[in-house]
C-alpha cells in the first residue's frame, strides 16, 4: 500500500448499521490498516451507507451527497489537497568525514596528544586534557567541512561507480536519438538493463549494512527507517534560537511553579518509614554502609565502554564511534577520570552540563504545546560511563542487602514490565476468579522527575540505602551545580542552573528516583492495598465484594495518605491525568453503580480502557482494544518494508520484521494466554502477513508451509512459549520474586511415578475465562504437560532450545 491511498466505490456494506457482522467486521478490518471512512450519511436511495470512501495519509475535504436522478445510488463528490512539488531550499551544514577516518593514524595521533602531562592533576583538569587531545586529535585527521545542500531527497547508495554507468546511459541515448539506428538502440537499452541491475544492487549493499550495524538497536533502526521513507525535514525555523529559549524558559518555570505550590502545603517530610529490607525505620545498620567506591581497572572500563550504546552528544569531544575504535589508546586516561572522581567524591563539572532534547510524550501529541515535551537531557558519553560505574556499584549493594522495592520493577535486572503486567493482572484474574470486583489506579505525576529534591534523595541515600563517607560525597558533588541548555538542530539557549530533579537520559536518574520513592510501598501496604511500581508510574488496586460500598474506606484513606505524602517530599500528583478503572466479569460489573472517587480535588470516573505500561487494560481483561492497537501498528511497519523490500535482501528483510513486527507481537505477549481463538486471529493474520512480505507468497496460497519453512511459531505458541519461559527462570531465581512466589512445587500425598518429579501444583479455580488465565495457574498447568527431559534443561539457552524444539512440533503435528 502507498503512503497516500483513496479506496472509494460500492462496497455494498451497511456500514451504518451498527448489528450487521459484516460491516463491524469491515471497518474493524480498515482500523487495523489505519484507513478511514469518511461517507457517514445514506448513500442509497433507499437508505444505507453503501458507497465508501477510505483513505489513509490523506484527509478528503467538502465532501457532499447529490441524488443527480440517474441512478439509485447518489453521487459523491469531495476534493482533496495535494502539495505541489516546489524548488528544495539551501542550507549551510558543517560535517567531518569520520567514516572515512584511518583507525591507525587516529591512534598514533591520540598516543601522542594524551602522553603531554595534564596541567592541573585534579579530576577536572583531566578531564580538560582529555577532551582537548581529543579534540585535536579529531581536527587533524577529519577537519570540519563547511558545504551549501539542498534538502533533496538523499541517495547515499549513488557510487561514483554508478555516475559513470549513468553518463555513459545518456551518451548512448544522445547516439540513438541521432542516428535512429537500431543497432544503438540495442546498445542503450542493454546498458539501462545492467545500470537497473546495477543500481539495484548498491542499494541492496547500502541498506542491509545500514540495518545489520543497527539491528540491536531497535530506537535508532526505526529512526533510520522512517528516515529513508519520508522526506528530509523543512529547514530550521530562523527563530529557532528563540525556540530553545522559550522551551528552557517553559521546563523551568513548570518546575518552579509545582515547587512554589507545593511548599505553601507542605509540611517538613516525615521520618522515612519501615520499607522491606531495612533493619530499622529510620536508618541501615552499620554492616549495610557504603562508603567508598571500588576503583576500576582498565579491563573493566574497556567492558563498560565496549557495551555501551553506540550514542553522541554534541558535548563530546570526538564520536562515540571513534572513542570505541581507538579504546585501547584511551582506556587508561578513562580509567583515571573514573577513578579519580570515585576517590575523592567529586563530579567533573563538565559531566553536569546537559543539553536538553524537547521530545513529544506521544505519537500524535500537538508539537505546538510545550506541555506535550518530555527534557531529555543528553550528557557527555564519558558522563555516561562513570555514571554506569556508580550505578554498578550502588545496585550491587542494594541487592545484596535487600535494600530495593520488592514491588518495583523499574531499572532492575530481571524485572520489566512486562513481568510487572503479569503480576497485575494475575491479581486482577485471580480476584475476578473469586467473585470479587477491583478497582484499579494508574496514579500520574507531573514532571516527577523533574521535581525531586536533592536535600530529601540525599537523606534518602543516607538513612536507606546506608551511603557514608566518599560515597555519599559524591551525590552530593553528582546533584550541586548541575546546568543545562536546550538545543534545537544548530541552535542551542542559554545555559541555565538545575535545582531540583534528576536528569532524564542519564544512566543514574532512574535509579536515583526509585530511592526517592522507597517510602510510598510502606504507606500503601498499611491501608491493606495492592500495587505495583515501574519507576514514576504506580499502580494501585483493591478487591472486593460487589455488596460493598464503593468506593472502599481504605482506598480513601491511602489515597489521601498518598496525597500528602507526595505533597512533603515535593511531588505533585496530577489527578487530571490519574485513571481509574473496574475490573470484573461481566454480570458483577453490572452490579456496579455509578462510582465516584475523589484525588486531590477532583473527581475520576471509570474509564472504559486505560495504558498501563504500554499495553491497553479493559474491564473483562479481554484486551481487544491492546489487540487492535497492536494490529494497526504492526500494519503501519509492514506496509513500509514493503515498500523497501524491492531493495531488501531476504535476511535484511526477515531481520526488519523481527524488529517492527515480532516485537510488538511478543511483547507482554503472556498476559493473552486463554483468550479466544477469535481475538487471537487478528495477531496471526499479522504475522501471516509478514510472511508473505518477506517471501514473496501470494494471498491465496496456503501459509502454513511458509512459516513452517521460515521455523516461526505461530502466536498461540508464542505465548505458551514466553509462559514457560517466566516458569523455568522463575524456578531457578532469574525473574522477580513476585512471580516465583506464585509457582508452588507439587507434593503428592503418597509416593508416585518418577514423572511428576518437578511438576507445580495447580490452583484450584471457577471461572475458565479469569481463573484459568492467572499466572498462578496457567504457568503450571503448562508447565506439567512438558517432558522432563526439558523441565530438567541445565540452562535457559538449553530450555529455549528443547522448548521450540517441542513447540514447533506441537504446533505443525510433526
Amino acid at each position: 500500500m502507498y503512503p497516500s491511498t483513496i479506496l472509494m466505490g460500492d462496497f455494498n456494506i451497511h456500514v451504518d448499521s451498527a448489528n450487521c457482522p459484516f460491516a463491524s467486521d469491515f471497518l474493524s478490518l480498515l482500523d487495523c490498516f489505519s484507513i478511514a471512512q469518511h461517507v457517514h450519511v445514506p448513500t442509497h436511495t433507499k437508505g444505507h451507507t453503501l458507497d465508501l470512501v477510505c483513505s489513509t495519509g490523506i484527509t478528503p475535504c467538502h465532501l457532499q451527497c447529490d441524488d443527480l436522478a440517474i441512478s439509485d445510488h447518489l453521487a459523491i463528490s469531495f476534493s482533496v489537497s495535494v502539495p505541489l512539488p516546489s524548488q528544495p531550499s539551501k542550507r549551510t551544514i558543517t560535517f567531518r568525514k569520520t567514516k572515512q577516518v584511518c583507525t591507525s593514524l587516529l591512534s598514533s595521533t591520540l598516543v601522542t596528544h594524551l602522553a603531554t602531562p595534564p596541567l592541573n592533576t585534579t579530576v577536572d583538569g583531566l578531564v580538560e586534557h582529555y577532551n582537548t587531545a581529543l579534540s585535536l586529535s579529531l581536527d587533524s585527521v577529519a577537519p570540519p567541512i563547511t558545504r551549501l545542500v539542498s534538502f533533496a531527497r538523499p541517495a547515499p547508495w549513488f557510487t561514483p561507480e554508478l555516475r559513470l554507468m549513468k553518463a555513459a546511459g545518456r551518451q548512448l541515448e544522445r547516439r540513438y536519438r541521432t542516428s535512429g539506428l537500431t543497432v544503438h538502440h540495442e546498445a542503450y537499452k542493454d546498458h539501462i538493463r545492467d545500470y537497473k541491475e546495477a543500481l539495484l544492487k548498491a542499494k541492496t549493499l547500502y541498506y542491509s549494512i545500514l540495518i545489520n550495524n543497527q539491528q540491536n538497536h531497535p530506537k535508532k533502526l526505526f529512526i533510520t527507517i522512517n528516515r529513508l521513507l519520508r522526506p528530509p525535514d523543512s529547514p530550521q525555523p530562523s527563530d529557532a534560537a528563540d525556540l530553545c529559549s522559550r522551551f528552557l524558559d517553559f521546563f523551568q518555570k513548570k518546575v518552579e511553579t509545582i515547587h512554589n505550590h507545593l511548599l505553601q502545603y507542605s509540611t517538613p517530610p516525615p521520618p522515612s518509614p519501615h520499607h522491606p529490607g531495612a533493619d530499622t525505620p529510620t536508618a541501615c545498620p552499620l554492616q549495610c554502609c557504603l562508603s567508598s567506591f571500588t576503583m576500576l581497572d582498565t579491563d573493566q572500563v574497556q567492558d563498560l565502554v565496549s557495551k555501551a550504546k553506540t550514542s553522541s552528544s554534541q558535548l563530546d569531544p570526538m564520536p562515540t564511534t571513534l572513542v570505541k575504535t581507538c579504546l585501547p589508546v584511551i582506556s587508561a586516561s578513562i580509567a583515571a577520570i573514573i577513578n579519580c572522581s570515585l576517590d575523592s567524591g567529586v563530579v567533573p563539572s563538565g559531566f553536569k552540563t546537559a543539553a536538553v532534547i524537547p521530545t513529544l510524550k506521544k505519537p500524535g501529541l500537538d508539537p505546538d504545546d510545550p506541555n506535550n515535551y518530555r527534557p531529555i537531557s543528553n550528557l557527555p558519553f564519558l558522563s555516561k560511563i562513570l555514571e554506569r560505574a556508580v550505578a554498578s556499584q550502588l545496585q550491587h549493594h542494594m541487592s545484596h542487602h535487600e535494600l530495593f522495592e520488592p514491588l518495583q520493577s523499574g531499572f532492575r535486572t530481571q524485572h520489566s514490565t512486562e513481568t510487572a503486567l503479569i503480576k497485575i493482572t494475575n491479581d486482577l484474574l485471580t480476584a475476578a476468579d473469586n467473585g470479587l470486583i477491583s478497582i484499579l489506579i494508574l496514579l500520574d505525576l507531573s514532571a516527577a522527575f523533574d521535581t525531586v529534591s536533592h536535600s530529601i534523595l540525599l537523606s534518602r541515600l543516607t538513612e536507606l540505602i546506608g551511603l557514608r563517607g566518599s560515597a555519599l560525597s559524591w551525590f552530593q558533588s553528582y546533584l550541586s551545580n548541575r546546568k543545562q541548555y536546550v538545543t534545537l538542530k544548530d541552535a542551542n539557549s542559554i545555559l541555565a542552573p538545575v535545582n531540583h530533579g534528576v536528569p532524564q537520559g542519564s544512566v543514574l536518574g532512574p535509579l536515583l528516583f526509585t530511592i526517592y520513592m522507597l517510602p510510598l510501598g510502606q504507606i500503601i501496604r498499611h491501608h491493606g492495598l495492592s500495587f505495583h511500581c515501574y519507576a514514576d508510574d504506580t499502580q494501585l488496586y483493591i478487591s472486593t465484594k460487589p455488596s460493598t460500598l464503593l468506593p472502599p474506606g481504605p482506598l480513601i484513606n491511602c489515597l489521601q495518605e498518598l496525597k500528602t505524602w507526595m505533597t512533603s517530599n515535593l511531588l505533585k500528583l496530577n489527578s487530571n491525568q490519574t485513571e481509574l478503572m473496574v475490573v470484573a466479569p461481566k454480570p458483577l460489573l453490572r452490579k456496579v453503580g455509578d462510582l465516584l472517587l475523589e484525588v486531590d480535588g477532583c473527581y475520576i470516573t471509570p474509564s472504559p480502557v486505560v495504558r498501563n505500561l504500554g499495553v491497553i487494560l479493559d474491564p473483562t481483561l479481554s484486551f481487544q482494544s491492546h489487540i487492535i492497537n497492536i494490529t494497526k501498528s504492526a500494519f503501519y511497519h509492514l506496509k513500509n518494508i514493503s515498500r523497501l523490500r524491492p531493495s531488501l535482501s531476504a535476511s535484511v528483510t526477515e531481520t526488519l520484521i523481527h524488529c517492527f513486527i515480532s516485537t510488538r507481537l511478543d511483547y507482554c505477549n503472556a498476559i493473552l494466554t486463554g483468550l479466544p481463538s477469535k481475538t487471537l486471529d487478528r495477531l496471526q493474520y499479522v504475522q501471516n502477513s509478514a510472511a508473505r512480505v518477506l517471501t514473496g507468497i501470494k494471498p491465496w496460497q496456503h501459509i502454513t508451509p511458509t512459516l513452517m519453512q521460515l521455523h516461526w511459531l505461530p502466536v498461540k505458541f508464542r505465548i505458551k512459549f514466553k509462559i514457560l519461559l517466566l516458569t523455568y527462570k522463575s524456578l531457578h531465581a532469574l525473574a522477580p520474586r513476585y512471580l516465583s512466589d506464585l509457582l508452588h512445587p507439587y507434593t503428592p500425598l503418597r509416593s508416585l511415578r518418577s514423572s511428576v518429579k518437578d511438576q507445580l501444583a495447580v490452583p484450584r479455580t471457577r471461572l475458565k475465562t479469569f481463573g484459568d488465565r492467572a499466572f498462578c495457574v496457567s504457568a503450571p498447568t503448562m508447565w506439567n504437560q512438558l517432558p522432563p527431559h526439558i523441565r530438567c534443561a541445565p540452562s535457559v539457552d538449553s530450555f529455549k532450545k528443547h522448548l521450540k524444539a517441542h513447540l514447533f512440533s506441537e504446533a505443525y503435528g510433526l
